[in-house]
């Protein structure tokens, strides 16, 4: 059973559908188990889902104008590996997916999603005692196979994939650390927009794939919608030097400027405007990497990018306030009520 979490901290986020999500082991370009559990969550509008041919999960909602079409985008992929090669000694050798953070590799459980099922492994650690003898540490991922045949017995193969064993814990009834928070909390954001909304514009609910590898599911989405607004909602690393009035529980946030894009202003200046008027905290903060929406921009589409703050991004204990994550979902539909 989950800890209760006081009503007041995260409103109405469903901790279960939350960290379910983020259980689903999925890298970029093998991201069927996360569609299919999206699928899952949305089964009111089942009918109406759509998957185009790279693997985006589409949803499309008649707004009561529409007069104006809205695409709002979160990403399903997560980082991790894919096996490259089985070695005559049963080791796996592996090639990252995403931004992995090297100095946290060593000494992790990892899940080997093969044809027929997850299996164990481990990514190991040199020992202190063998430092001094010069031994170096070796990027494999162990199973406890002696040799490479016993790896095939397994069922594992070239190809198939690894992530990060997932555990999840809550923190001071506010906060949740859990691997794959980016961006599976986007992609319950968007879950939970969708739900018994009044939207005044059309909206295309877009839960992308291969955003970690360079944005591609929205590329490929790009060639197909030609929205008035683009909506990105990702992750914002925060607590760097740039950003130290970024921080968990004060809020979701704008992300104004990254590597990839400069959110409109009249977008943030309505969305400021909005969470005054509706007693919304919000803050503003630049980072680094790219979203789903920036995409868009050469289209001549206006975009924003809405995050919450996230410690230790990319790592195995991503960490978010669940009072961030509902004032954004309050945000956005506030947001597809009025524009």
């Amino acid at each position: 059973m989950l800890s209760k979490i006081p009503r007041g901290a995260s409103g109405d986020v469903n901790l279960e559908d939350l960290i379910a999500l983020c259980s689903v082991p999925g890298v970029s370009g093998r991201e069927e188990n996360v569609r299919n559990e999206i699928s899952k969550l949305l089964r009111a509008q089942d009918g109406q889902l759509k998957t185009d041919k790279i693997g985006n999960l589409i949803y499309e909602k008649p707004g009561s104008e529409n007069h104006k079409e809205i695409l709002l985008m979160a990403h399903m992929d997560e980082i991790g590996f894919y096996i490259t090669s089985v070695r005559e000694d049963g080791k796996l050798e592996v090639r990252n997916v995403g931004g992995i953070i090297e100095d946290a590799i060593q000494g992790s459980f990892v899940e080997i999603i093969t044809r027929d099922g997850v299996l164990p492994g481990v990514i190991g650690a040199v020992p202190p005692h063998l430092k001094t003898d010069g031994v170096s540490f070796d990027k494999v991922i162990d199973v406890g196979a002696r040799n490479k045949d016993e790896v095939l017995k397994l069922g594992i193969d070239v190809m198939d994939y690894a992530v990060f064993k997932k555990d999840y814990a809550i923190l001071n009834n506010e906060y949740l650390s859990m691997r794959s928070l980016d961006d599976r909390f986007g992609c319950y954001t968007l879950v939970e927009c969708s739900k018994e909304l009044s939207n005044k514009s059309r909206v295309i609910f877009a839960w992308t794939v291969q955003e970690e590898v360079g944005l591609r599911g929205a590329k490929a989405l790009a060639s197909t919608y030609f929205p008035d607004v683009a909506i990105a909602i990702d992750s914002f690393a925060c607590c760097s030097k740039q950003n130290k009035h970024i921080d968990l529980g004060k809020g979701p946030v704008i992300r104004a400027l990254d590597n990839s894009s400069i959110s409109d202003l009249e977008l943030v200046r309505f969305v400021l405007s909005l969470a005054k008027e509706n007693d919304i905290p919000v803050q503003i903060g630049t980072t680094g990497g790219g979203n789903d929406a920036s995409v868009f921009v050469e289209k001549g589409v206006p975009m924003i990018a809405l995050s919450v703050p996230v410690r230790y991004l990319h790592s195995q204990v991503e960490m978010i306030s669940l009072s961030d994550l509902w004032n954004l979902i309050r945000l956005l539909r506030k947001f597809l009520e009025v524009y």
